[in-house]
């Protein structure tokens, strides 16, 4: 079907365009700069907790006094993640993206010169706002430049980079910690999010889709559709047919109409349960090892361990995804999950050292498969007016759960060790498991797509009378 050969002729649908138009190098690009600042976030957010060790021992001061540190780093996302959205629904996806990773950058680098606990809790909580704002933004942006046929697979390889972040952060970790101390850690982790978000300022484009929605940047639109391969005529008028039903409730509330309600109740209960698995690893995998008595290389090597498996995981499961649909790959994950963390509890911890290390790998692997597809959940089921909020509250809510790991995840390693840190992580995924059950708007499998598209018959192009009609309501 040639949708950019139709377009020269009509008024373009840009949904259609973007959707079912070619996968240019160009949107690649894009796609590729948002997935680095994915692997930013990822590096900068979980260098606290390879940090922490350390710090406790330099400071001389317990694992409850780094919780407010840790909570605050959290608290932060949450708040970066829904402000975040609604700043990207309503001025754009480009500046979204770029603010978030300067800030969190800027603030990680500062942590190197903290001279206590509460400096660091502060400027924790200000990084917190870029990470948490980085994440769905970026996320957006892939979304919204990827056909609909690659869209679950590239926004989950966007989002799988938050574990090869954590995973490089661990790798880096060993390198320096030993070497120039935690500060020195901060310092240079803090600086590379700096330099690519220059980068991203003057190579970043805006969303077509966010364009299109704003008369007066048609001109921009038509200049970025050229470069994707779909030249358009100056006089063309555009508009995103998908959004029809939904642009008189864009906003919070659109999130409850349309009957999205359970859909979105239930998925932001699945983002907590996950998010507190994922960050009961993040913030405290490391420590609670070494507080079993293993040293801190191999503490650090069952967060990077999990990290790994998070990356396999979850390309696995986007594949699993686009060809079967969302609904059971994610189900099936959960429980894997939430099995493999009670298994672990049958291990020694000081003894079979390699196999807790392996099976760290293996939780993590379908736990952050969980934990990534879910944004291309969101992707799908939310339309573009509400995209980057939908997907952005839904992650703030999931804060919610981060944030009570940092609390929970200290308070079971102190009151029962290893046995009940893994219990915490395998009954979160499970409560996981039962709300994804409930979604209804689960993405479709490649079998229902074909047919939908096949059914529905399309051009890319509305007639002139639909986009009068359009301009009317």
């Amino acid at each position: 079907m040639n949708t950019t050969a139709a377009a020269f002729k009509g008024n373009a649908d840009i949904g259609r365009l973007l959707d079912d138009g070619p996968y240019t190098t160009m949107q690649k690009l894009v796609v590729f700069l948002a997935a680095l600042s994915i692997v930013m976030d990822g590096f900068d957010g979980q260098l606290i907790g390879f940090a922490i060790p350390s710090m406790i021992k330099e400071w001389g001061i317990t694992r409850e006094a780094f919780v407010p540190a840790v909570a605050a780093g959290l608290i932060g996302m949450g708040i970066g993640s829904a402000c975040a959205g609604l700043f990207a629904d309503r001025f754009g996806r480009r500046m979204a993206v770029i603010a978030s990773v300067f800030l969190f950058g800027a603030a990680t680098c500062a942590i190197g010169l903290a001279p206590d606990v509460l400096t660091v809790a502060v400027l924790r909580f200000i990084a917190g706002l870029g990470i948490g704002g980085a994440l769905p933004s970026s996320t957006t942006v892939t979304a919204e430049f990827t056909p609909a046929r690659r869209r679950t697979l590239a926004v989950t390889a966007t989002i799988v980079c938050v574990p090869l972040g954590g995973m490089l952060a661990g790798l880096f970790a060993v390198q320096v910690l030993p070497a120039f101390g935690w500060r020195a850690l901060f310092f240079i982790g803090g600086t590379f999010p700096m330099a690519l978000a220059v980068l991203l300022f003057f190579t970043l484009p805006e969303s077509p889709r966010f364009l299109a929605r704003h008369q007066a940047r048609w001109g921009e639109l038509g200049g970025l559709l050229a470069r994707m391969g779909r030249p358009m005529g100056r006089d063309v008028s555009y508009v995103d047919a998908a959004e029809q039903a939904v642009e008189k409730r864009a906003g919070f509330g659109a999130l409850f109409s349309n009957g999205l309600a359970r859909d979105t109740l239930a998925t932001w209960a699945a983002f907590f349960m996950c998010l507190t698995a994922v960050y009961t690893a993040f913030s405290w995998l490391p420590t609670m090892l070494a507080s079993e008595g293993l040293s801190m290389s191999v503490a650090g090597s069952g967060l990077t361990a999990y990290n790994l498996g998070g990356v396999i995981g979850a390309l696995a499961c986007a594949v699993a995804i686009s060809r079967f649909g969302s609904r059971w790959p994610l189900v099936l994950c959960c429980a894997g999950a939430a099995a493999s963390a009670f298994a672990l509890q049958t291990l020694n911890v000081g003894k079979e050292t390699n196999l807790l290390i392996f099976g760290f790998g293996v939780h993590g692997m379908f736990v952050n498969a969980v934990q990534s597809t879910m944004y291309a959940l969101c992707a799908f089921m939310y339309p573009t007016s509400v995209r980057a909020t939908g997907t952005a509250s839904a992650l703030a809510f999931g804060r919610l759960g981060a944030i009570l790991s940092a609390f929970a995840g200290a308070a079971v390693i102190t009151a029962g060790g290893a046995m009940a840190y893994l219990a915490l992580l395998g009954s979160a995924m499970f409560l996981a498991m039962v709300a994804l059950l409930v979604v209804r708007r689960h993405i479709p499998g490649r079998d229902a797509l074909l047919r939908r598209d096949r059914d529905q018959g399309f051009t890319g192009v509305l007639p002139p009378q639909n986009i009068s009609q359009e301009r009317s309501s």
